[in-house]
C-alpha cells in the first residue's frame, strides 16, 4: 500500500495558501503544518465553548467533554491508559517539572543517564539534578557516526540508576535508537526509561505501551497539532514520583506533574490529530482490532513514505564533498530529518534556499552537545533540511535542484 499523498495534502489548508504557493516547507523538525482537523476544533471551541469547562450548563459541559476526548483518543492510539497521557505548554516545561518532582524523589549517590545526543530539553533539566547530589552520567555518542552504543550504555547501568533519559531520534543525527532494546537494558538495572520522542512522533505516533517507555515525550505542534506538550507517564512511576500539582489533585495521575493550568482550546483542539489518523487509516482502507495497532498502521505507511523520498535526497548530498552529511545514510535507519555541516555559514545558505523556493534552516536547533561532540562549532550550526508525509515528490526535485545550484 503506497500513501494518497493527493488526499493527505488535501487535509492540510497551508497547501492551499496563495501565501506559500511556490514554497516547499523543509524545515518540519522545527514544528509541522496543522491539520484541517485540528483547526476546525480550534475554531469550533473559540466560537461556542470558550468558557470554564466541566460545568453543569451545555457549553461547559462540551468543552470538557472535548478536552476528554483527546485524551481518550491518543492515549490509545499510544497504547496506554487514558489517565497516563497529560498535556503541558511544552515539553521543555514537562521535562522541567519532572526533573523537579525526581530531584524530590532520589537520593545524593543516585545515578541517572544522559545522552549528548539529545536535544537540550531532555538532557538540560536532568542535568541540574547534580546541585542537588545526583551524580549524572553521560551516554556519549560516537563522534564520527553521531551512534549511541548501547554497550556503552550497558557499562554504565548499575544499581545506583534510578533513571535513563535517551532520545526516540535525535533532531540532527536522525539516527532512530532501538527504544525497546534501551529500555529493557534500563529495566533490568532496576531504573525507568524516559524517551524523548519530539523528533520521531511526527514520523508516525509509536506504541509506547509496546516500547516499555515509562515516559514518553512529544510535541503536537510538531504532530500536526496545536501547541501543546504531550507526556505519556506509566501509572507506577507518576504515582510514586511527588506530586507537582495543587495537592487536592494528587490522585489524579494526568494532573500530578502539569502545576500550570491547562489550555482548554488546545487540549480539545488535540483530537483533531485523532481524527486526521483516522481519516487517513480509513481513506487506506486500514482496519485494525485496537487503536493502538490502526496508529501502528498508519505509522508505518507514513514512514514507507517518507522511506522512499529520503534516500536519493541522502545519496545526492552524500555524493558532495562540500558538506558533510550528520548521521546515518540509509533512509530506512533514520528519520527524514538531515543536518548537514557546510564551508559556508548555515544561515546565509538556507537564506539561498529561499530565494530558490525552498523554506529550510540553520543554526544550532538546540542540539549543541551533540553537534560539538561530533566536531561541528555550535556557534556556526548545520544547514537542516526535514520533512515528513505530507511532502511530495514535485517538492524533492526542486530541493535538489536548489542543493545543487546553493551547495
Amino acid at each position: 500500500m503506497e500513501l494518497d499523498i493527493d488526499f493527505v495534502r488535501r487535509q492540510f489548508p497551508a497547501f492551499d495558501e496563495p501565501s506559500l504557493q511556490g514554497h516547499a516547507f523543509f524545515e518540519n523538525a522545527g514544528g509541522s503544518y496543522t491539520c484541517r482537523q485540528v483547526i476546525d476544533r480550534l475554531t469550533r471551541y473559540y466560537h461556542q465553548r470558550k468558557v470554564q469547562p466541566y460545568g453543569p450548563y451545555e457549553a461547559s459541559r462540551l468543552a470538557g467533554a472535548e478536552m476528554d476526548e483527546a485524551r481518550t483518543r491518543l492515549a490509545a492510539m499510544l497504547g496506554v491508559e487514558t489517565d497516563e497521557l497529560s498535556f503541558g505548554p511544552s515539553t521543555t516545561q514537562n521535562t522541567y517539572v519532572l526533573a523537579q518532582a525526581f530531584g524530590q524523589w532520589m537520593k545524593p549517590g543516585d545515578a541517572i543517564i544522559v545522552t549528548n545526543q539529545d536535544h537540550e530539553a531532555n538532557t538540560g533539566p536532568w542535568r541540574r539534578l547534580a546541585d542537588r547530589g545526583i551524580e549524572v552520567r553521560e551516554w556519549k555518542l560516537d563522534p564520527d557516526t553521531g551512534h549511541l552504543n548501547t554497550d556503552r550504555l550497558s557499562e554504565l547501568l548499575d544499581d545506583s540508576v534510578r533513571l535513563v533519559c535517551f532520545p526516540h531520534c535525535s533532531n540532527v543525527v536522525a539516527e532512530i535508537n532501538p527504544v525497546a532494546e534501551i529500555t529493557a537494558l534500563a529495566h533490568a538495572a532496576g531504573a525507568f526509561a524516559c524517551v524523548d520522542g519530539v523528533s520521531y512522533a511526527p514520523h508516525g505516533l509509536p506504541d509506547v505501551g509496546a516500547l516499555g517507555a515509562d515516559i514518553y515525550l512529544f510535541s503536537a505542534y510538531k504532530t500536526y497539532g496545536p501547541h501543546q506538550g504531550c507526556m505519556v507517564m506509566r501509572r507506577i512511576l507518576g504515582m510514586m514520583l511527588p506530586n507537582q500539582a495543587h495537592y487536592f489533585n494528587e490522585d489524579s495521575l494526568y494532573k500530578r506533574f502539569t502545576p500550570a493550568g491547562p489550555d482548554h482550546a488546545q487540549i480539545a483542539a488535540s483530537a483533531g490529530m485523532a481524527d486526521y489518523f483516522d481519516a487517513l487509516a480509513d481513506h487506506h482502507g486500514i482496519t485494525a482490532k485496537t487503536p493502538a495497532a490502526q496508529g501502528e498502521a498508519v505509522h508505518d505507511l507514513m514512514r514507507a513514505h517518507e522511506t522512499k523520498l529520503l534516500q536519493p535526497v541522502l545519496d545526492h548530498l552524500n555524493s558532495k564533498n562540500s558538506v558533510r552529511l550528520l548521521g546515518p545514510t540509509d533512509a530506512a535507519m533514520r528519520a527524514p530529518t538531515v543536518a548537514l555541516e557546510t564551508r559556508s555559514d548555515p544561515e546565509d545558505l538556507a537564506a539561498q534556499f529561499a530565494t530558490h523556493g525552498i523554506m529550510a534552516g540553520g543554526g544550532d536547533f538546540y542540539a549543541v552537545r551533540a553537534l560539538e561532540a561530533q566536531g561541528v562549532p555550535a556557534h556556526k550550526g548545520v544547514l537542516r533540511l526535514s520533512f515528513v508525509h505530507y511532502t511530495s515528490q514535485g517538492e524533492i526535485d526542486p530541493l535538489l535542484e536548489a542543493v545543487d545550484q546553493v551547495l
